[in-house]
């Protein structure tokens, strides 16, 4: 049963990373209400985790690549229990946007080390069932936010839903110490700080420019030419530009991507839901697809390791592309449904696949570009989305999801030679 321990910690960091990327979208009315605060202000408590989220995921791959996978877990258990209870006794809005930004220092370095602990404790067909347990618990973790903060806002009051962190952080942190084996030497060569400083200039902008003004999307291009051109220099770079030019894994990280517009394309139907229902209502219509993510991805294990990660990956698409569209002519609950199944197949197959492409000693980096990936495609997902929602309401949300996502998975089908990370 032992074998097991180092999943069961992981997926209990990642629940809580996940369940606090959505928890906070049914409170928002109340929190507003509590501390006084404009629209404008509410915005930025969802922003500013997702914005501190896509800028560090890369640079704390790195760092885990260097100092070790266990110690960067722990520590990130540690930032975000402390956060959580700075977030839940927050006696203003600034206050409460600040400590949700140190929130997610936290959230992404239980993004990133994760993953990369559960690459290196298992191999085989015990790999195949970690990975696919773990993509099962991220989707009941993302799926669960809008019904565990309904709840904990309508009986308990809003800081519940940031007080609950604090006992689980503590548990799992001292579970992992434990259940985790401890580092092996780190990669050796400095920290890439330039390219850290690059990559935040360039995401940081991107993320403000697709949710605030557009204008920082120049500052946004400026930023990631500057971070080429350093990571072009570097022997040791923070991302190696070489993987880009391996056909396999730029279909891989397109497939990633596009899997994300499925979660992109449920905020549009969570902002729906949530105009005509109540907290607890609009959380509980999105269980059928949090219950058909779950149960896909726990069957898929079975069978992860007989089939090539990217016949996976793009069949996973597709079903999730044919998901959107089927909420064009399906009651929600069936459509939401039949999503959940190709975001259930998509999820492992994508693990599957950055976990064969990365030497153990690149683990942080491989996973640190899944991570960010995801990330940004789900924050440029809900921008483009957004505005589709604006102009015609769900079913141009609906189509856009559905083509990007099928083009996407038919590209992920045409034989490719197997994306490997350079070691």
């Amino acid at each position: 049963m032992r074998k097991w321990w180092p999943l069961a910690v992981v997926c209990a960091g990642s629940f809580l990373f996940l369940l606090d990327s959505t928890v906070v979208t049914v409170a928002l009315p109340r929190i507003g209400a509590d501390l006084t605060a404009s629209v404008g202000q509410l915005q930025w408590v969802p922003n500013v985790y997702t914005l501190v989220l896509a800028v560090l995921m890369l640079a704390v791959g790195s760092l885990a690549d260097r100092f070790g996978l266990r110690r960067v877990f722990l520590g990130g258990l540690g930032v975000f229990g402390l956060a959580s209870l700075a977030c839940g006794v927050s006696p203003d809005i600034g206050t409460l946007i600040a400590a949700r930004g140190v929130q997610a220092i936290g959230g992404a370095a239980l993004a990133v080390t994760g993953f990369a602990i559960l690459a290196a404790s298992y191999d085989g067909r015990s790999r195949g069932t970690a990975i696919s347990v773990f993509f099962a618990v991220n989707g009941l973790g993302a799926a669960a936010g809008p019904v565990v903060g309904g709840v904990l806002t309508e009986y308990f009051g809003w800081p519940a839903i940031f007080f609950v962190n604090v006992p689980l952080a503590v548990a799992t942190g001292v579970f992992a110490l434990r259940a985790v084996r401890p580092d092996e030497p780190g990669r050796p060569g400095r920290f890439d700080v330039a390219g850290a400083v690059w990559f935040a200039v360039g995401a940081a902008s991107l993320v403000h420019g697709l949710t605030v003004d557009r204008w920082a999307l120049a500052v946004s291009a400026l930023g990631f030419a500057g971070f080429v051109v350093v990571e072009r220099r570097r022997a040791e770079p923070m991302l190696d530009l070489r993987l880009f030019r391996d056909g396999g894994f730029a279909t891989l990280i397109a497939c990633v991507a596009a899997s994300t517009l499925t979660f992109a394309a449920l905020v549009s139907v969570s902002l729906w839901l949530g105009l005509s229902r109540s907290p607890v209502a609009a959380g509980l219509a999105l269980a059928p697809l949090a219950a058909a993510s779950f149960l896909t991805s726990t069957l898929l294990g079975k069978v992860l390791h007989r089939f090539p990660p990217r016949v996976l990956l793009g069949a996973g698409v597709l079903v999730g592309a044919l998901g959107c569209l089927s909420l064009l002519v399906l009651a929600i609950p069936l459509g939401l449904a039949v999503t959940g199944i190709g975001v259930g197949i998509a999820g492992p197959a994508m693990g599957a696949a950055i976990a064969s492409a990365a030497p153990p000693d690149r683990a942080g980096m491989a996973a640190a570009i899944m991570t960010t990936t995801r990330q940004f495609g789900q924050t440029l997902g809900v921008a483009v989305l957004g505005m589709a929602y604006q102009a015609g309401g769900l079913t141009p949300v609906y189509v856009v999801a559905a083509l990007c996502g099928g083009v996407t998975g038919l590209l992920a089908l045409v034989p490719r030679r197997q994306a490997r990370v350079p070691a």
